[in-house]
C-alpha cells in the first residue's frame, strides 16, 4: 500500500534528470540539500524573507524554503551547484569575485542565481531596476554597494 503522504516527482536539476520519491509536505529546500546533497542551497529564515535559498525554477528566482517539491514535479531547478560550466565560473560568479561582492558567503548563492536570472532575461535594467530585483536578499557583511557594482556588470553586454 502506497503512503498517500508520498509522491514521485520528476525535475531536471542543474541539467541532469531526476526521479524521487518526496513527501508532499518538503520543501524544495529539504529536497535539494537533504535528498540531493546540493548544500549551496542555504536555510536562512524558512519563510521566504531572506532569499538564501533562492533557486531557478524555469529560470524565475523562486525562495525554496516556501515553494513545495511537489510543485517543482516537471520543472528545470538551477541551483549555485549547476552556474559553473566544467569547472569555469560564470560571468556573474566572476563579476561578484571581481566587485568582492563575497564575504561570508551565505547569501551568494541566491544573489547569483538572481543575477543569472537577470543576465538570462536579455533585458536592460536601470539602476533603480537593478535594486528592486536584488532587494529580496539580505545581506549582513556588504553594504549591498559591492553587490549592486557585481549585478550591474553582469548585465554588461560584451
Amino acid at each position: 500500500m502506497k503512503n498517500n503522504l508520498t509522491k514521485r516527482i520528476s525535475i531536471n536539476v542543474n541539467n541532469k534528470e531526476c526521479s524521487i520519491e518526496v513527501d508532499i509536505r518538503e520543501s524544495l529546500l529539504e529536497v535539494l540539500r537533504n535528498k540531493l546533497q546540493l548544500t549551496g542551497v542555504k536555510q536562512g529564515c524558512s519563510v521566504g524573507e531572506c532569499g538564501a535559498c533562492t533557486v531557478l525554477i524555469d529560470n524565475v528566482p523562486t525562495d525554496s524554503c516556501i515553494y513545495l517539491a511537489i510543485w517543482a514535479d516537471g520543472k528545470k531547478i538551477t541551483t549555485i551547484e549547476g552556474i559553473a560550466k566544467n569547472g569555469k565560473l560564470s560571468k556573474v560568479q566572476k563579476a561578484y569575485i571581481d566587485e568582492g561582492a563575497v564575504q561570508c558567503g551565505f547569501c551568494t548563492p541566491g544573489l547569483v542565481l538572481t543575477t543569472t536570472a537577470l543576465v538570462n532575461s536579455n533585458k536592460t535594467y536601470t539602476d533603480d531596476e537593478i535594486k528592486r530585483e536584488i532587494s529580496g536578499h539580505l545581506c549582513r557583511c556588504t553594504g549591498y554597494q559591492k553587490i549592486f557594482q557585481a549585478t550591474k556588470k553582469s548585465l554588461e553586454r560584451n
